[in-house]
């Protein structure tokens, strides 16, 4: 099994001889090219890189929009290039992209965010018909809001969260009502949907993770299957 990350930190991650961490930045040709080499022959391949902006769209920087698609789309299919081959020659896999509940139920001040998770959706889509010609199968998970990750908070650090006075009082609202929920999404949700993904061949196209996100996707009129 091989984790990646852009900086390894190996302290965050639990030792094991079973695990090899590499080092992995998905917009850069070279990184991946050299992970892959490292990784050897790939069943299956998670993209679960991914940068949030929190943000009405007026508030977002164009340079920082592109970088979020850079991630979060661009980055996605970069590594699924890099590892699909492979898979076809041997005419098996599975590729996983991690998506996000907004997907399923528009919030406001996540509209960038939104629309690159909503890409990645598309493109998985049409990817699964593509790949299925040669046993490979392609799966999204949508997780739902996680506030004890500190992927929020990383966000903000990374992509700064400069409100526009006019709908300052608004976001300060929404984000307190979306604190003060009941339901939320945890590590471990994220991880048994994706299990569930790469080991059942039978998964749904769409595995959402987390109560929020169970939520949100029956009372879209989707089953839980």
């Amino acid at each position: 099994m091989v984790a990646t990350m852009r900086i390894p930190q190996t302290d965050l991650i639990p030792k094991s001889e079973k695990l090899k961490i590499l080092a992995l930045d998905v917009t850069n040709a070279d990184s991946i090219t050299k992970a892959v080499e490292a990784a050897g022959p790939i069943d299956a391949l998670v993209n679960n890189a991914g940068v949030g902006m929190l943000n009405v769209l007026e508030g977002a920087e164009m340079p920082k929009i592109r970088e979020l698609f850079e991630t979060n789309v661009f980055g996605a299919m970069a590594m699924t290039k890099a590892v699909l081959p492979q898979m076809r020659i041997r005419r098996s896999g599975v590729i996983v992209n991690v998506s996000s509940s907004v997907t399923i139920k528009p919030l406001p001040a996540l509209s960038v965010y939104s629309a690159s998770k909503a890409a990645l959706n598309a493109f998985t889509e049409s990817l699964a018909l593509e790949a299925a010609l040669f046993g490979v199968r392609a799966k999204l998970v949508l997780p739902g809001s996680a506030p004890t990750t500190g992927f929020g908070k990383n966000a903000v650090a990374r992509m700064g969260m400069d409100i526009p006075e006019p709908y300052s009082a608004f976001v300060h609202d929404y984000l307190t009502t979306l604190r003060s929920g009941t339901e939320f999404t945890t590590p471990d949700d994220v991880a048994e949907a994706v299990w569930r993904a790469v080991t059942e061949l039978d998964a749904p196209m769409k595995t959402p993770a987390g109560g929020d996100a169970q939520t949100w996707f029956r009372e879209a009129g989707h089953s839980l299957a």
